[in-house]
């Protein structure tokens, strides 16, 4: 269970660094009156994270809420997870555990699908919390990493800048204030205060290609190749990148509109672009609508280019594109949409929904698409000038077979859907 580093692993000067990043991290989340989230799994990371933002928050006086998942695929996690609300009561801050119930099956990438799932189940604890910030503990270190790994797989400017300071993620804004600060930096503020942690066994597990990068840099250290100097490096990869997101940015603010969870935009001024704007803005929309944790393969992206310009339609990634007088509208396939969630929580990864009695879970209500038959109970879905296939892919609220609220299509009043983030926001933040 628990280890201990033992004697302290770095100077006690780097904890004035530390406890100025939990400060300036603490600035950067939201209104001072609200609670941060703060994830915190019990290993040497988080739990300094966990210890430095309590030390700054309560100078500060603002509220922490800790938050730990469970992610089940391990029989120590539930303990794992005791053993940090034990620290958070002898801190007297509030700690949640959040169980991902997968059922025993999970297909596909296991990283990739806990990744999603861990974050998932954080933003619906948030935004049923009234809580617009979490705070992560990643570190230099695993900044490093995602870098070697980019080179592995040979990534282009995106994928070589890291993991970003910030980004939204199911209306909730996520942080990594301690992205400058190393591993052990925060190991050795642990050892000085004799605080023990947890060592993930997987962190050891060749089956994963993080722990192949982890070991990448100590063989490198010798060529001067540091966790510091590859942080140098990102940092001025990332400044170009900022200047491509920006052109972006720009670019889908002046071509692209949004309306009820689908974009559209006129394909002669896409095509009128910097190619590479015009791609990553294709990208964008796939990865906005459909939901997917990484881009498109470049193949797949040159070869939906081609179609757009040939005047096809076209689908990619869950996505619809379809052509119509030089206009191209995107929505979600109907046959790719996430099936019925409880009322509350986030729906096919970026669809809010609120309304008259819409608590978590009220009464027996989910959300689940509108479809077809759901569409014919709207008398006015036309008047929104909406289109049938987008509309039927849009979020409803079912009690049974009965339909309670179809926001989009203009059905039940007082109820509201929203994506978070909007394709906007999103341009900015992935």
């Amino acid at each position: 269970m628990p280890v201990s580093a033992g004697g302290g692993l770095t100077s006690p000067g780097s904890d004035a660094r530390l406890l100025q990043a939990a400060r300036q991290g603490l600035d950067r989340t939201g209104p001072r009156h609200g609670a941060l989230g703060l994830a915190v799994s019990g290993g040497s990371d988080s739990l300094a994270m966990l210890h430095l933002m309590a030390e700054t928050a309560a100078t500060a006086g603002r509220a922490l809420q800790v938050v730990t998942v469970d992610h089940g695929l391990r029989p120590e996690a539930a303990a794992e997870a005791g053993f940090v609300a034990g620290i958070c009561a002898g801190l007297g801050l509030p700690h949640r555990v959040l169980v991902w119930d997968h059922g025993g099956r999970i297909e596909g990438n296991l990283m990739q699908a806990a990744r999603r799932a861990r974050y998932r189940l954080m933003a619906e604890w948030a935004v049923a919390s009234g809580i617009g910030d979490i705070a992560l503990a990643h570190t230099a270190d695993d900044q490093a990493e995602t870098f070697l790994m980019g080179l592995a797989r040979e990534a282009g400017l995106d994928g070589l800048t890291g993991m970003s300071g910030s980004f939204v993620e199911g209306g909730v804004r996520f942080h990594r204030p301690f992205l400058r600060q190393t591993r052990a930096d925060l190991r050795g503020y642990l050892a000085r205060r004799v605080v023990a942690w947890i060592d993930d066994p997987s962190n050891d597990n060749d089956r994963f290609t993080r722990v192949w990068a982890r070991r990448a840099l100590g063989a490198l250290k010798p060529l001067g190749i540091t966790v510091d100097r590859l942080a140098a490096v990102i940092d001025h990869l990332a400044m170009a990148q900022g200047v491509v997101t920006g052109a972006v940015a720009q670019a889908g603010r002046d071509l692209v509109t949004e309306r009820a969870g689908g974009l559209m935009f006129d394909a002669r001024a896409l095509w009128a672009c910097d190619p590479e704007v015009a791609r990553r803005l294709l990208v964008a929309m796939v990865r906005w609508i459909g939901g997917a944790d990484h881009p498109p393969r470049a193949a797949k992206i040159a070869a939906l280019t081609a179609g757009l310009r040939e005047g096809r339609d076209a689908t990619l990634g869950g996505c619809r594109f379809r052509q119509r007088a030089g206009r191209v509208s995107v929505t979600r396939e109907m046959r790719a949409v996430q099936g019925a969630v409880p009322l509350g929580q986030i729906w096919d990864g970026r669809w809010r929904v609120a309304g008259p009695g819409g608590g978590p879970g009220g009464a027996g209500l989910e959300i689940r698409a509108l479809g077809a038959a759901g569409l014919r109970l709207c008398p006015d879905w036309r008047a929104t000038g909406i289109a049938r296939p987008a509309l039927e892919a849009t979020p409803a609220v079912w009690q049974g077979e009965t339909l309670i609220a179809a926001p989009c299509a203009g059905f039940g009043a007082g109820w509201r859907a929203e994506t978070a983030p909007d394709f906007g926001s999103f341009l900015l933040s992935h």
